[in-house]
């Protein structure tokens, strides 16, 4: 929950019908709290010319442009650091949906708001007549709210329809061409006439522009809700909500380049999806310039600390949930960069020991294969003391066949991946083994394009088990992704 001495900011999205729009931004400040000064919550009204088919309302008409609009607009609150946005527009209301999962900031719900407000006020209405546009009756959107098994929802009747309701809000003399009196309010009490004799108990108003003449159709004797009043209510009573959008990983790419196609694929691999949809969002930033991780480890090279915080924070303005960085050496750096990061890097050492904790309880000696940089950074060092394991690293000897097989000109950083790499990565390992390795860990990422995770090696009369610390993290990125959509 947002802290009540916090004023909320709420922004709304204009521009797609001027007056209904402005109606609604009016009945916001009536209905804010009574608040002092800068207690009072913030409203951001913002509109811009947008261009929409004479008749926009239309069953078949194109609603792209109001969409992407709409999409802009939010985006643009977002910079602008809103809570919530209110979106006075039912037929943008009907593509909620589509925005939800790509969008961070929450829309108040103008359905919603007529829902709490009917059972609420009006729990014994059953039978309720809408007055909107031939496109939101095509969507549904007053079924999907007020389903059949409750309510009934009732329209006017064709001909209705089209003379009445369509022609007094889009017609010449229109409420969208600033009529508000005469023509369309008398169409829209012929609507309102004609809900009433079907047995309507309520009439909803589907456009933004009818609570503006709501005053005339009151005066009538016709029980219309003023809709823009109860949305504007409902949107400053809320003082948090849910943000919907889907959850998403950012990846520092380059380091390698070959281990980030590596990483995502497995990504991929440890995804139980029927259907693209249900497949993890992802974000690549992929930045091969970053200065070599080793090279700096090692006191020869140029510190990579500001370029990999200059890739997690593009990660962090493209909406990612987690980072995660499928390179074992620049892990030397994350405590450097995490303070100043909004969003966690996901920590593929830490992830790598709690995997050999719960799944190979009874091995405490572990092996690792990495650069000279990792190894002398103690990055893992650390991690598998504080779990109460013991850490064997490479001797001299051994260690340079590592690095010959990740740097060397027929190594994996190279492209190659059969060969000698291979062979002078399985005698480093064997080493590991026999001085009494029982778990191998493949601390660089390039060297799962080498050997398998899981491979099985028996060495010494005993059999040493291989993991591959990128498997780990994606499996743990997959399951970050689905605790946070359940």
């Amino acid at each position: 929950m947002q802290d009540q001495n916090t004023p909320r900011r709420l922004g709304v999205v204009g521009g797609l019908g001027a007056l209904g729009a402005a109606d609604v931004f009016f009945k916001l400040v009536k209905a804010l709290p009574g608040r002092k000064g800068q207690e009072q919550p913030e409203l951001l009204f913002e509109q811009h010319p947008f261009h929409e088919d004479d008749i926009p309302g239309e069953r078949s008409a194109s609603q792209n442009g109001r969409k992407l609009y709409v999409f802009d607009m939010i985006r643009r609150f977002e910079a602008r650091q809103v809570d919530a946005v209110v979106l006075p527009c039912f037929l943008s209301h009907t593509f909620l949906d589509e925005l939800a999962s790509e969008i961070r900031l929450p829309i108040v719900s103008i359905m919603d708001a007529l829902y709490h407000h009917v059972v609420q006020r009006h729990a014994g209405v059953r039978r309720l007549g809408v007055l909107t546009s031939d496109h939101v009756r095509a969507k549904a959107l007053f079924e999907r709210r007020f389903p059949g098994t409750d309510w009934e929802i009732l329209y006017p009747r064709a001909e209705v329809q089209r003379e009445c309701v369509m022609a007094a809000i889009y017609a010449a003399d229109g409420i969208k061409a600033g009529c508000l009196q005469g023509g369309s309010t008398e169409r829209l009490a012929a609507a309102c006439r004609d809900l009433t004799e079907q047995g309507a108990e309520l009439i909803l108003p589907g456009f933004a522009e009818i609570p503006i003449v709501i005053d005339a159709l009151l005066d009538c004797g016709f029980p219309v809700l003023d809709t823009n009043l109860i949305y504007a209510r409902y949107a400053v009573s809320q003082d948090a909500m849910p943000r919907t959008r889907q959850f998403k990983v950012g990846v520092v790419g380059g380091v390698g380049p070959a281990a980030t196609v590596d990483f995502v694929d497995k990504i991929v691999r440890n995804t139980a999806a029927r259907r693209d949809q249900e497949h993890v969002k992802l974000v690549v930033e992929q930045n091969p310039q970053i200065p070599d991780r080793t090279e700096h480890l090692l006191g020869d090279g140029p510190d990579p600390t500001v370029a990999l915080y200059s890739t997690c924070k593009k990660l962090e303005a493209a909406d990612a949930d987690i980072i995660a960085i499928p390179c074992n050496t620049a892990h030397a750096f994350v405590e450097r960069i995490q303070p100043y990061l909004s969003i966690p890097v996901v920590n593929m050492l830490s992830e790598t020991v709690a995997h050999i904790r719960k799944h190979f309880a009874d091995r405490k000696v572990v092996g690792l294969l990495a650069t000279s940089g990792t190894v002398r950074s103690g990055v893992y060092h650390d991690v598998v003391m504080r779990a109460g394991l013991q850490l064997l690293v490479p001797d001299d000897e051994h260690q340079d066949l590592v690095m010959g097989a990740i740097y060397g000109p027929a190594g994996v950083k190279a492209g190659f991946t059969e060969g000698a790499c291979v062979q002078d990565l399985l005698r480093a390992l064997t080493s590991l083994a026999r001085r009494g390795a029982e778990v191998i860990v493949l601390g660089c990422t390039e060297l799962p394009l080498l050997l398998h995770e899981d491979e099985a090696f028996a060495v010494a009369g005993k059999t040493v088990v291989v993991l591959d610390p990128t498997e780990i993290l994606a499996r743990k990125c997959v399951s970050l992704s689905r605790q946070s959509d359940a």
